[in-house]
C-alpha cells in the first residue's frame, strides 16, 4: 500500500509539470508584457518631456523678464548719467560764476560802515560828503585807483581796501576832534587823518539878511580796517596786506 501511495504522487506531481498552454498564447503574453513595458517607458519619457518643457518655459519667461527688467535699469543708469551730466555742468558754472563773485566782491558792507558812521557823529556835525575810494593792493604797497562809490568811477575788482573821506561842518573844533577819536576807537576804521579842519561862517537863512554863525569847516580820511597787515620777516622787507572782512 506503501508503493502505491507513492507512486499515485509521482503521477500527481508529473501532472502538474505537464504545461497545457498553448505556444501562441504565451507568444500574444510576452508581447503584451513589451507594449506595456514601452508604454510605460515611453510615458516616462513623455512626461520627463513635458516637464523639461515647463522648466525651459518657466527658464525662459524668467530670462525675458529679467532682459526687460536689466533694459529698464540700463534706461534709468543712462537718464541718471546724463542728469548728473547736466548737475556737474551746473555746478561747474556755479563755481565759475562764485570765482567771478569773488573777484568782484569788495568784502564790505556799505549800509552796516554807513551806521556805524552815523552812530559816531555827534548832533552838533553836520556831514556833506562820504566817499568810498577804493585802493588796490599791489606788492604791499596801495595803489590809489581814483574810482568812488560817488559816481566818478568804478572801483578796482578783487582784494581792495576803501579810503573813507568824510567832509561835512561842526560847531565847535572840539566836536571835529571828538569825532576822529570816535573813529579811531571804532573797530570799523584805521589809519585816522584830518585832512583839514578851518573856520566858516555860514548862514542861519537863506535871506540875504540873514545872522552869520561861525562853524568848522573839516574833512577827515581813513580806512576801513577790512584788512590786517602782515609782515613776513625783516629780511624780506615787504610788507602783505590782506582782506579779513568786517
Amino acid at each position: 500500500m506503501g508503493l502505491a501511495l507513492r507512486i499515485g504522487i509521482k503521477s500527481v506531481i508529473a501532472m502538474k509539470e505537464i504545461d497545457f498552454l498553448p505556444t501562441w498564447y504565451k507568444s500574444g503574453r510576452r508581447r503584451q508584457i513589451g507594449y506595456r513595458t514601452q508604454y510605460a517607458g515611453l510615458g516616462g519619457i513623455l512626461a520627463v518631456m513635458l516637464v523639461w518643457n515647463f522648466i525651459a518655459v518657466h527658464s525662459l519667461s524668467k530670462t525675458k523678464a529679467e532682459i526687460a527688467d536689466m533694459e529698464i535699469k540700463s534706461a534709468v543708469v543712462k537718464n541718471t548719467a546724463q542728469e548728473f551730466a547736466r548737475i556737474k555742468n551746473e555746478a561747474v558754472q556755479l563755481q565759475e560764476k562764485a570765482k567771478t563773485i569773488e573777484k568782484i566782491d569788495s568784502k564790505i558792507d556799505i549800509a552796516n560802515v554807513l551806521a556805524e558812521i552815523s552812530f559816531l557823529v555827534d548832533k552838533k556835525i553836520v556831514l556833506s560828503k562820504v566817499e568810498f575810494i577804493a585802493e588796490k593792493f599791489e606788492d604791499g604797497q596801495k595803489k590809489k585807483s581814483g574810482g568812488s562809490f560817488t559816481g566818478k568811477g568804478v572801483p578796482p575788482l578783487g582784494n581792495v581796501r576803501f579810503k573813507v573821506v568824510i567832509n561835512g561842518v561842526a560847531s565847535d573844533a572840539s566836536d571835529v576832534a571828538t569825532l576822529i577819536c570816535s573813529l579811531e576807537d571804532s573797530p570799523y576804521f584805521c589809519q585816522v587823518i584830518p585832512s583839514f579842519t578851518r573856520n566858516k561862517e555860514m548862514k542861519t537863512t537863506v535871506d540875504a539878511g540873514g545872522d552869520k554863525i561861525q562853524v568848522s569847516e573839516f574833512e577827515i580820511s581813513c580806512n576801513l580796517a577790512n584788512y590786517r597787515q602782515e609782515v613776513p620777516s625783516f629780511a624780506e622787507g615787504t610788507q602783505d596786506e590782506r582782506m579779513a572782512g568786517l
